[in-house]
């Protein structure tokens, strides 16, 4: 179940035309069905006032999903990001539950047993307090039924935390500052 950043590693061509295959891919697709390459679901990033804080948006792969988010109106520096349990967010953000760990995996990509489903790298936010952040995770689905898809019977969210997680055993970053339910489309 690897998470691991983006970068980009390929002459800036190369990375257009590798782009230019995933959507052909996703546009060649004849198969409409929620967890199928090319499929996409999204989240509106919201402060608990109700302003806008950014986005992320959820691509399926044929291996997992990329997760593309950005932020805005955010302190600078580093904020824990995470995928929660539940598919809500009202009333101060604690309706999205716990992490999103379907088997009951630990937090953390330091503990022993590995990181659940719901960790992420921390999103960093540039002195303009905006920030931008692509991820890639094989523990997440958005394939309806399967174990450790998104759309489960009670959704998942994405949470912006006040602070940097610390990548340690113990979920610890912070007040809950933006959150967004995960919706398909």
């Amino acid at each position: 179940m690897g998470l691991r950043p983006l970068r980009a590693v390929a002459a800036p061509g190369a990375l257009w035309i590798g782009a230019l295959a995933l959507l052909a891919a996703a546009a060649c697709s004849d198969d409409g069905a929620p967890g199928a390459v090319g499929a996409t679901a999204r989240a509106a990033l919201a402060a608990p006032n109700g302003d806008g804080m950014g986005a992320a948006t959820l691509t399926q792969t044929p291996t997992g999903v990329l997760i593309t988010a950005e932020v805005r109106g955010l302190s600078p520096g580093a904020h824990g990001f995470h995928i929660h349990g539940t598919g809500a967010c009202a009333p101060d953000f604690t309706a999205a539950g716990s992490h999103f760990a379907p088997g009951g995996e630990p937090h953390g990509f330091l503990h022993e047993d590995g990181p659940h489903a719901g960790d992420l790298p921390n999103i960093h936010v540039g002195e303009d307090g905006t920030g931008r952040a692509d991820y890639f995770t094989a523990a997440v689905t958005l394939a309806a039924g399967a174990d450790h898809s998104l759309f489960d019977a009670d959704g998942s969210a994405f949470i912006v935390h006040a602070d940097p997680d610390d990548y340690l055993d113990v979920a610890s970053a912070g007040a809950r500052i933006a959150c967004g339910v995960i919706e398909r489309g």
